[in-house]
């Protein structure tokens, strides 16, 4: 397959490569603050929540749902209105090696996406390898598939991240020593008794990960895997609250809402799902772009739902979805996830300066309660979320407070017949509500040592303590 270069004309000047602008003065690394950026994926698989070749954890086999024309047609919506824009190709491992007619195009055009557009073409471990797999049949098969990947692809390609739903401490520091691959797609923010598992504790935000544990950021050098850790989808932190889903997609709860396509224009349809996809939107490129001085959000949809929910709604979904947002932020860059990890890298060398804020106000829609407030802080020490009824003027409470500056360890090793399903860290006070001691409480009724934790980092909190 031949290889070209590919040039294109954007806002900002000649977009040449991951994470370069060219301009009159030359080649310059894209900066982390002063963005807003969105990474997206779309993932290939044979049988949904597959983990491994031989592990498959349902029987339906989607072939028939993968087909050329299906991503053509996800890729082409995604690039209407935004021709410039890059995203990432996830394949399974099943999706990799499958030799059926349909799979081998799709890799071909993910191989030709890579060349035109700049695309990343990389592994996607299922969402669960961690559930289900002992570390060290995870990070072989990562390799294996990272040589498919590179042969298929041609030209000495390699993808600069990894999408794996959920990887172990050790598999990323696998990653990053034996395949200098630095950014992974590995933990699921808020992410609890849903799909059968969970992993609820980490921060929303990129950070390295530590050697104890894949949701707690890195407290110093020896503690670091230089391997940036990767939220998969942006959630309403309002909705986010709740442990799994009431099944009832109108009146009920889902603690995944917030970007997603399923839990939004699948559930509500267009104009509602549109709604709720750009209310979180604005939590991060509005006032969390304010607080933070750079805003991220994060999607990944499957190929297989064009034919689960038909090509033309999930088309009009995705056109609307990067059309509306540019719209309303024009400077917003879709790039691939090892672009962005990498340009997060290259601004933050460890976890020490991190100190992330977010603010919402629900939207009204569902479970984004209109008259609740969350404000959530997130850094290396800990993360503190505090919920206040804004009509009422309420003083906020205290539902999160997970400490990182305790040693905490991972589950042991999993394997198919005896699944490991959670993997939280969970400490102080969990925002899920789900143990006595997740009573929220007033900031001035935490413990001493847990106030001048918090006051540290976050001094403005002392008004409430």
């Amino acid at each position: 397959m031949e290889r070209r270069s590919f040039l294109k004309l954007s806002g900002a000047g000649l977009l040449a490569g991951p994470g370069l602008l060219h301009g009159v003065s030359g080649p310059a690394p894209l900066e982390l603050m002063g963005g807003r950026f969105i990474t997206f994926c779309i993932m290939i698989r044979v049988t949904p929540w597959e983990v491994s070749r031989d592990v498959k954890l349902h029987p339906r086999d989607e072939a028939s749902w993968h087909t050329l024309e299906g991503v053509k047609a996800m890729r082409e919506a995604f690039a209407l209105n935004n021709p410039c824009g890059r995203l990432t190709w996830g394949f399974t491992m099943n999706a990799l090696e499958d030799k059926r007619k349909n799979y081998v195009e799709i890799r071909e055009y993910a191989a030709s996406c890579q060349a035109r557009y700049g695309d990343e073409v990389t592994y996607f471990p299922g969402y669960f390898p961690a559930m289900y797999l002992p570390r060290q049949r995870i990070n072989k098969e990562m390799t294996e598939a990272i040589q498919t990947i590179s042969h298929f692809t041609g030209g000495g390609y390699r993808p600069q991240s990894v999408i794996g739903g959920f990887l172990p401490a050790e598999s990323l520091k696998y990653l990053a020593e034996k395949e200098k691959i630095h950014v992974a797609q590995a933990v699921i923010w808020s992410q609890h008794n849903i799909d059968g598992g969970g992993a609820d504790g980490s921060p929303s935000y990129p950070y390295y990960p530590s050697v104890e544990h894949f949701c707690k950021p890195a407290q110093g050098p020896g503690d670091l895997i230089d391997c940036v850790n990767l939220d998969g989808w942006t959630v309403d932190f309002i909705c986010a609250r709740q442990s799994g889903s009431n099944g009832h997609e109108i009146t009920g709860y889902n603690s995944r809402r917030g970007v997603g396509p399923i839990e939004t224009y699948v559930g509500w349809g267009l104009d509602l799902g549109n709604r709720e996809v750009l209310h979180t939107t604005s939590i991060h490129f509005d006032k969390g772009f304010e607080l933070n001085k750079f805003g991220w959000v994060t999607n990944i949809w499957e190929a297989q739902l064009v034919y689960e929910f038909g090509k033309e709604f999930i088309c009009d979904a995705l056109r609307m979805w990067v059309g509306d947002t540019l719209k309303r932020w024009p400077d917003t860059r879709f790039m691939t996830f090892g672009e962005f990890g990498n340009v997060w890298r290259r601004h933050f060398a460890s976890n020490d300066p991190l100190n992330y804020r977010f603010v919402e106000r629900g939207c009204g829609l569902g479970d984004s309660y209109n008259n609740l407030e969350i404000r959530w802080f997130m850094n290396k020490a800990f993360r503190l979320a505090l919920l206040s009824d804004w009509h009422r003027k309420t003083v906020p409470r205290v539902i999160d407070l997970t400490r990182y500056d305790r040693a905490v360890r991972e589950p042991g090793d999993a394997y198919p017949d005896k699944p490991i399903k959670d993997w939280s860290l969970i400490n102080r006070i969990n925002q899920k509500g789900l143990r006595a001691e997740d009573s929220p409480v007033l900031l001035r009724e935490l413990k001493d040592d847990e106030k001048e934790l918090v006051f540290r980092y976050c001094p403005e909190l002392k008004e409430w303590g």
